[in-house]
């Protein structure tokens, strides 16, 4: 049996096709159909079951490849998910649910259910914790929701914050004050930042201190009302630590912690805040644990086979 699905356009036919043709090998895997683009032709072969699955997946992620939007391998993968699952009226209503619009135009929204669970935490908890190995956005959506959050003047303040701990490097060598030389770890949330704000409008901002981006030392002693705080990479914080930072939360305010505890750049005998929060904390009402995996991850599909072979060599005897 055959099928031939028309792409109203150049670009939609390069979207559905993903980077160097990915996605239509990853079709034909996922559904066991044959899938050729000719043009704007996408033809399907193969039984009547493989067809019809093929085209049920592929019609999942029209709202991206319409309008010409590169359709990713976790976007393949999810919507495999949800027809697995029987979820497709969750999928469609994750695909409508765009958080906001990058400068360069493109939408953010839930690449995954895990996401869109993360994203549902959020918006509800006064407390998250999000936990998860790299790439999964925990701290990208976050600071999304942030800033979303901040302009709509549901909160006078955004507060990022994270430990200043060396991976692998040594922060006396680093040049300048204190504030310089934490810069450079506190980085990836300016990233999140310059993403939906403009640089003139950032600066103004964080002059004005409606936008404070500092190292986890700044906030002991500190109570943060009608503020979003944000702590990032928090497997890296002390016990003390992370009881300091939770206990800053102040009125009408909302805290977003992040990390991944397979990732902690502490001293081997020393104990993570994150892990001991996860044990102290976990059936507390008010605060919503979530968890991302692997199948989470967006950046490139390569972080997830990296991830998977740290494991399996750290695993060894």
């Amino acid at each position: 049996m055959g099928l031939t699905i028309q792409l109203p356009s150049p670009d939609s036919a390069i979207a559905l096709a993903g980077e160097q043709g990915t996605n239509l090998k990853l079709f034909a895997q996922q559904t066991g159909a044959q899938v050729v683009l000719r043009g704007q032709e996408l033809l399907i072969s193969g039984t009547e079951k493989q067809t019809q699955l093929c085209q049920q997946l592929i019609y999942l992620l029209e709202d991206a490849w319409q309008t010409g939007q590169l359709v990713s391998v976790v976007d393949v993968m999810a919507a495999r998910q949800a027809l697995n699952t029987k979820r497709q009226e969750d999928w469609q209503e994750m695909q409508q649910d765009i958080l906001a619009t990058t400068r360069r135009g493109e939408q953010i929204k839930a690449k995954t259910f895990r996401q869109r669970q993360y994203i549902q935490a959020i918006r509800k908890y006064a407390l998250t914790f999000g936990i998860g190995p790299a790439g999964t956005g925990k701290t990208y959506l976050a600071a999304v929701l942030a800033v979303q959050a901040l302009l709509s003047n549901e909160f006078e303040r955004l507060i990022l914050t994270r430990p200043a701990i060396e991976a692998g490097e040594k922060l006396g060598f680093l040049p300048g004050d204190l504030q310089q030389k934490v810069n450079p770890y506190l980085r990836p949330l300016y990233d999140a930042l310059y993403e939906l704000i403009d640089s003139e409008r950032i600066a103004s901002l964080m002059e004005r201190g409606t936008i404070e981006v500092a190292p986890l030392a700044y906030m002991r002693g500190r109570t943060l009302n009608r503020a979003f705080v944000i702590l990032d990479e928090a497997q890296n914080t002390t016990p003390a630590q992370m009881k300091m930072m939770l206990t800053r939360l102040g009125q009408q305010s909302r805290m977003v912690v992040t990390g991944d505890v397979s990732q902690s750049d502490l001293p081997s005998h020393q104990k993570s805040g994150l892990a001991v929060a996860e044990k102290i904390l976990q059936n507390i009402d008010g605060i919503s644990f979530c968890y991302l995996g692997k199948g989470d991850i967006v950046r490139h599909p390569l972080v997830g086979k990296i991830i998977d072979a740290y494991e399996q060599y750290e695993s060894r005897p």
